[in-house]
């Protein structure tokens, strides 16, 4: 069999199952590291139930991922998991599916072993959302878990270091309210609502335009432009104010 014969051949096992994402649909990446509890709490024992130094490491990675050739218009970090919402418009590898994957968990992977120093590997898969409100349910719905990791974190921790074992910290605080985990919190001083918002609410990525002032050398004038500035927001805002600020982030289908 001639090369030409044997490559048609064999491609067509190897995209049998590849998937176009279709026009007019919304596509979320999300991004989840790999054995990460093995990895920050036993290998290089990051401050349980968050350090910032980790915190820094996601958001690298976020900006990586924003700027690594697809066209991202929001990105968000809660934990060891990120979530990006590609732009409409984007129709990089005529949208596949296999593709966007692959490349998004490669980049992200490659990007937070290098600011580690170490191997850390992340998984991706894809969110497909027919609309607009779709969209902000879905950030909506990280953000939430986001609270309820960071109050089943800060939790879980308080016991631990206060001698309780694992199982049984785990055991004390299943099935347990909202109300008594915060009450649980309070009795050893510690407010929930006065817990850093990044740790309650994840962390967002969105793109700004800012004003540069600069000077001309030719006229001796001095001049501004307008720049693409990526910011990171620590301090998102919540529930309501969460979807008008990502009414204003998430584009309209064209």
């Amino acid at each position: 069999m001639k090369f030409k014969q044997l490559d048609e051949t064999m491609r067509q096992f190897e995209t049998s199952t590849d998937y176009n994402v279709l026009p007019g649909i919304y596509m979320v990446a999300r991004i989840d590291g790999r054995c990460f509890t093995r990895l920050t709490k036993k290998t290089h024992q990051f401050e349980a139930p968050y350090d910032i130094r980790f915190r820094e490491l996601m958001v690298g990675t976020v900006k990586h991922l924003m700027n690594c050739g697809f066209k991202v218009s929001y990105g968000y970090t809660q934990s060891d998991e990120i979530s990006l919402l590609l732009d409409p418009s984007e129709c990089l590898f005529q949208r596949k599916e296999r593709k966007i994957n692959s490349i998004l968990a490669g980049e992200a992977s490659a990007k937070f072993s290098l600011l580690l120093n170490d191997v850390g590997a992340f998984d991706c898969r894809l969110s497909l959302l027919p609309s607009k409100a779709r969209v902000i349910d879905y950030f909506r719905w990280r953000s939430e878990d986001a609270v309820r990791n960071a109050l089943n974190a800060h939790c879980y921790w308080l016991l631990r270091k206060a001698g309780v074992s694992a199982n049984e910290a785990a055991a004390q605080l299943s099935g347990a309210s909202v109300a008594v985990k915060n009450e649980l919190l309070f009795a050893q001083g510690i407010n929930f609502n006065h817990v850093p918002d990044w740790q309650k609410r994840g962390v967002g990525l969105y793109w700004q335009s800012v004003e540069k002032k600069a000077f001309n050398p030719i006229n001796n004038r001095p001049v501004s432009a307008m720049r693409r500035h990526l910011k990171v927001d620590l301090s998102l805002p919540m529930k309501s104010g969460y979807s008008a600020l990502l009414e204003g982030l998430v584009p309209d289908m064209s």
